[in-house]
This record gives structure tokens, sequence and C-alpha cells, in this order.
């Protein structure tokens, strides 16, 4: 129903001048030959041109005013034919503004009334009868001027209200629009400042504690034990500052938190590039560091994939792995990634366990990981197989041209 109106909309406004040259020529040209007023004595010819003249100058108001008014004039004083003066008044008060101007349109049509009254005084007959007499002279008056300049000034008045409401409307909106991103911002940097002064911090100082164990322990499954947590500890920072960067990408730049410690900064650039594709090795050498037993399997022939397809395909490793070490850290895992024609999969399933219940978790990364692959028009599916654990994505890669 909208688009047809606005089809409708767009026809009316395209074939419009068409329309209002073909009512005032054809209308100059019927009243002239009496059929609409006053029968004129002046030849065809010329009354055929007074009549083509106005229809042109109708045609062309939307860019020029002064035809259509010199037309009407014309129009009013040889043939005492009234659909051109109609329009000329109706145009004056739809496209006049200011004073200044309608009183100088109001004074050219008292001037063109007035010889018309001497005019048709001088011919007599019909037209004197019809435009001399002083009743019939005012009654053209409100005819010809004031009723068209009347309903004009009210259309023009309307569109003109009409026009204020719309770029008020737009202006609220878009302020609107500003006030919710700078309310969203405001909320991404709180959060980025929450995460940096308590998460940073907790994490720092486990690295540290790590580092410090690391050195002065003396056995040596201690020491390689602290190493590890220190260097996921690192791992983790890395990731941090990863996830701020996605937090101040809206904000351009976070205000100093509380106590004057300044988030990663704003503008500065990253200290390690994204982990993708080829990262994928580093998290199953973790996972075998950390006691879990992993194998890893890699079908079809390897090739170059989008940053953002690498990087889900790792997400989808990281994930599964750490919930394979939350619940089922004695069970066997096999990570398999198959290269295909049009895509990549990845799965990573584990056999049963019988560690028993696991560590808690929010439940979640299962479903933020399906948003991150139906983003790229993957498909991701998690659940229990065999007594263990599956999750298996397919990701597709589109194929450069």
């Amino acid at each position: 129903m909208t688009s047809s109106r606005a089809g409708l909309r767009r026809t009316v406004e395209r074939y419009r001048p068409l329309g209002l040259a073909v009512l005032v020529g054809g209308g100059v040209w019927y009243s002239a030959a009496g059929a609409l007023g006053v029968r004129s004595p002046l030849p065809g010819v010329l009354v055929l041109a007074v009549a083509v003249a106005a229809g042109w100058a109708a045609a062309t108001v939307h860019r020029r005013r002064w035809p259509l008014f010199a037309a009407a004039a014309a129009a009013w004083l040889l043939l005492a034919a009234w659909p051109a003066p109609v329009a000329a008044s109706w145009q004056a008060g739809l496209r006049l503004r200011g004073r200044r101007r309608l009183g100088g349109f109001l004074a050219g049509a008292a001037l063109v009334l007035t010889l018309g009254v001497l005019i048709g005084r001088a011919v007599g007959g019909d037209r004197g009868l019809t435009t001399a007499t002083p009743g019939n002279a005012v009654a053209m008056a409100a005819w010809l001027v004031v009723f068209p300049l009347v309903v004009g000034l009210w259309i023009g008045a309307r569109r003109d209200t009409l026009a204020a409401l719309r770029d008020r409307a737009a202006r609220l909106e878009r302020e609107q629009e500003a006030r919710a991103e700078r309310a969203r911002a405001e909320e991404r940097a709180r959060i980025a400042r929450e995460m940096h002064d308590v998460v940073a911090h907790r994490v720092s100082l486990m690295v540290v504690h790590a580092g410090a164990l690391e050195v002065t322990a003396a056995d040596p499954a201690t020491v390689e034990a602290a190493a590890l947590i220190r260097s996921t500890g690192r791992q983790a920072l890395t990731d941090l500052r990863e996830v701020l960067g996605v937090l101040r990408q809206a904000t351009g730049g976070l205000r100093p938190a509380t106590g004057g410690t300044q988030v990663p900064g704003a503008g500065q650039p990253d200290a390690a590039p994204l982990p993708g594709l080829g990262a994928v090795d580093e998290l199953v050498r973790e996972s075998r560091a950390a006691g879990l037993r992993v194998q890893r399997q890699d079908e079809g022939t390897p090739a170059a994939v989008p940053a953002t397809v690498g990087r889900t395909v790792y997400r989808v490793v990281q994930e599964a792995l750490t919930n394979v070490r939350k619940h089922a850290a004695d069970a066997e895992v096999t990570v398999r990634l198959q290269h295909l024609t049009g895509g990549i999969e990845v799965s990573v399933r584990n056999g049963p366990s019988t560690a028993g219940a696991g560590l808690p978790g929010a439940g979640l990364g299962l479903v933020g990981l399906r948003e991150r692959v139906e983003l790229l028009g993957g498909r991701l599916e998690a659940g229990p197989r065999d007594g263990g654990f599956l999750v298996r994505a397919l990701i597709p890669v589109e194929e450069e041209r």
C-alpha cells in the first residue's frame, strides 16, 4: 500500500505541469470562445496564441513565476479570460513569501483589474456588463484574486508546517539516535573500565604469583605448572586487550578509570595480532600441557581463509577445549579440521569422562559461539555424543574471484 501510494505521488508530480498547462490553456480558449466566459471578437489566431502562451507559462511556473503573471494579465485584458488570472493568483499565494512580494502582486493585480474595468466600459456589450459594472467588478476581483490567493496561501502554509514538522521529527530522531549511541558508548566505556580494573588486576596478580612460584619452587612438576599458569595468564591478558579494543571501537577513546588508571589506550596499536587458524596448534599444545589428552587431525588441502573465518575456528576450538577442561578433564579429545571446497569444518569431540561434576559456568559460551558462527553464514551443533560431547561448526568460505 505504501509503495503504490508513493508511486502514485511520483506519477502526479511528473505530470502535474502538463495537466496545469492543459487546464489553463484550454480554459483560456474556451473562455474566449464563450463556452466558459465572454466571447471575444478578436481573431482566432490571436486567441490561440494567448491560450498557448498561458498554458506554457503555467507549465513552467515552478521555475519562473513572471511568465504566468504576464500571461494572466494579457488574457484578462485582451480576452476577459478568467482561468489564467485564477491560476496566477493561486500560484502567487502558493509560492510568494513575504509581505513585500505579496504586496507587489496585489498592486499589480489591482492595476490589471482597473484597466479591465476601463476596457470593459469602452468595449461595452457583454464584456462591459460582465466586468465593468460595480457589483460585477467587485465579484470578479474576489473570484480572480482574493479567493485563489487565500487558497494558495493556506496550501503553502500547510506545506511549510508539514515540512517543519518533518524536519523536526528527523532532527529529534537524529538526536535520539545520538543520545542512544552516546549512552551505548558510555556503557561500553564503563564495562571496559570495570574489566580493566577488576579482571586485568586479578589476572595480573595471578601471573605475578605464578612467576614467583616458578622461580622459588623446587619440585619440577610445580615449576612446570606455575609456568603454564603464568603463560595462560599472559594469554588471558592479551585476549582481554582484544576485548577492550572491541569495546573501544564505538567510543574512539576511553576516559581514565577511577584512581587514575588508564584503560589500554584508544588509538594505540594492539600488542599482538588477533589469533587465527594458525594459532589452533598453540591451543592444542597448551591443553596438552594442562593435562588433557588431545589429538589433532586435519583432512583435505589447507587453503587461505579470511581472517574472520580463521578467528572463528580458533574460538570454536578454544571454547570446546575450555569446556573439556572444566567438565571432562580426564577424557580423550579429538580436534579435527576438515578443509572443504566451499568452507571449513571444525569439530572437537571428547569421550566419556569419570571426573564427576566439573567447574561451574555461566552456560553462555556455546550461545555466543553459535551467534559468531551464524554471523558468517555457518551453523554450529553441540551436544552429547556416544557418552561424550561434540562441538562441530561448518563455516563457509567465499571463493576469491
